[in-house]
């Protein structure tokens, strides 16, 4: 389990969920990881030293520029480059109609999802080229493909870092730095404490629908947040080293089917 080691990855939004499994998966690959997340990460670098790794949390609001610039310096100074960044952090705005969704909701799901996702690249990508392996994971999802109910700020903001993955693939490839995307499907976790905020009933009825609509895709479950990790260090490693401009699904097929049950 060495395929990252003596790399230095950062990981965005690595509190919780998607973030904090990809953080524990490459340090038991041999990285040593940066923690950044609004909210406390201590949690997950208790987790990754229990195992046996190295992590630091550095607090970061990934929309705000300054803190980005901040935390990038900071996590090059603690671990003496950087090799990895994975763009996780993300929330999902709630659910709404297009004509209903107030402006300040659009404004923070793009701010955050995908000028953060800009924001983190820009500051790392000197010490990416520095590195002379760098590589770039962002964490997009299948709303970022597909038209969904509900999510135009979600689905926009996506969508718009999927391509900037292409875009960013385009010009950085040259120069030996990899960048492609992972697109999530139905994952069992709770985004931004969503659930958290809906109360016990409505936090097992929301989870009930996702259940549910994850039931109609071919694999017909939700996924657990360490096979998107997997593939986020397959994406870091040297194993994939003739992919960039790569938008992976990991959604249990729900992107190849209409997911009509009695089709």
């Amino acid at each position: 389990m060495t395929r990252l080691q003596g790399r230095v990855a950062v990981v965005t939004g690595a509190a919780g969920g998607i973030g904090a499994a990809t953080a524990l998966a490459m340090a038991a690959e041999g990285a040593r990881v940066v923690v950044a997340d609004l909210k406390d990460g201590a949690a997950t670098v208790a987790a990754v030293e229990a195992a046996g790794g190295q992590a630091a949390y550095l607090p970061c609001d990934v929309a705000d520029a300054g803190q980005v610039e901040a935390m990038v310096s900071a996590a090059v100074e603690r671990f003496g480059a950087l090799d990895v960044l994975v763009n996780d952090a993300g929330i999902s705005g709630g659910s709404s109609l297009a004509h209903e969704l107030d402006v300040e909701v659009w404004t923070r799901v793009l701010a955050v999802n995908l000028t953060g996702t800009f924001l983190c690249a820009r500051a790392a990508m000197p010490h990416l080229l520095a590195s002379g392996r760098g590589r770039i994971v962002n964490v997009a999802s299948t709303y970022g493909l597909v038209g969904a109910p509900l999510a135009p700020a979600y689905c926009a903001s996506k969508g718009g870092v999927v391509n900037l993955t292409r875009q960013l693939a385009v010009d950085y490839s040259p120069h030996g730095i990899r960048v492609n995307a992972i697109c999530p499907g139905y994952i069992d976790t709770d985004m931004g404490g969503y659930r958290a905020g809906l109360g016990p009933e409505g936090a097992a009825a929301a989870n009930a629908r996702r259940e549910a609509a994850a039931a109609l895709q071919p694999i017909g479950r939700q996924a657990h947040a360490d096979e998107v990790a997997r593939v986020a260090v397959f994406l870091s490693s040297d194993e994939s080293s003739f992919m960039t401009g790569s938008i992976v699904t990991v959604d249990g097929g729900c992107t190849s089917t209409f997911n009509h049950p009695d089709a």
